[in-house]
């Protein structure tokens, strides 16, 4: 069985805006790094029309990017991509996968046939699995910077605290620090 493993940009103040965050070089080699090392990534449907709308693009040569974002690219192009929706049921980008009925039940389906693990890569997807007791890790680069504003980590909250172990904390140049951090049963 392989591990679940949230992973998202965070500003110090727990903002999870795509729109916030250091985008360079590093930080995309840090997502594609991760990426590489699971088997599939778990969206939600608003993460997965985010991506859809942009990442082929590059992938394709359509649009302009810089060599790391072009690579992370063509990988995820060919990585499998398991999309959590009640409304929406064609998901067209290579490689996507339609994930329906009992959360619970499907995720640990993922989990099970997935032995190089799932990247999660979706916050208000996370708050739901959390509350299922099914994430096992956390790898969170948090960026150098205040947002202000929202969308939060867990802003829609959990039942309980979750208590985590320091696997490894990395500084990155740009002033982000890529933290691990494993659930603690």
């Amino acid at each position: 069985m392989g591990l679940l493993t949230f992973s998202i940009n965070v500003t110090l103040d727990g903002c999870v805006d795509h729109q916030e965050g250091v985008v360079d070089n590093e930080t995309h080699a840090f997502f594609t790094s991760l990426m590489d090392a699971c088997g599939a990534m778990l969206w939600g449907r608003v993460t997965y029309e985010l991506m859809e709308s942009y990442w082929p693009l590059v992938a394709r040569g359509d649009m302009e990017a810089p060599p790391a974002m072009r690579e992370w690219a063509v990988k995820l192009e060919a990585k499998p991509k398991y999309v959590v929706s009640s409304t929406r049921k064609d998901f067209p980008w290579t490689n996507s996968h339609h994930i329906a009925g009992n959360l619970r039940t499907e995720v640990q389906k993922l989990k099970d046939a997935t032995p190089d693990g799932v990247l999660l890569g979706s916050g208000k997807l996370a708050t739901g699995l959390d509350r299922l007791d099914l994430i096992d890790e956390y790898k969170l680069l948090i960026h150098p910077m205040i947002a202000g504003h929202g969308p939060t980590l867990y802003e829609s909250g959990l039942p309980g605290t979750r208590r985590l172990e320091l696997i490894s904390a990395k500084p990155l140049r740009c002033g982000a620090i890529a933290m691990h951090y494993r659930r603690a049963r």
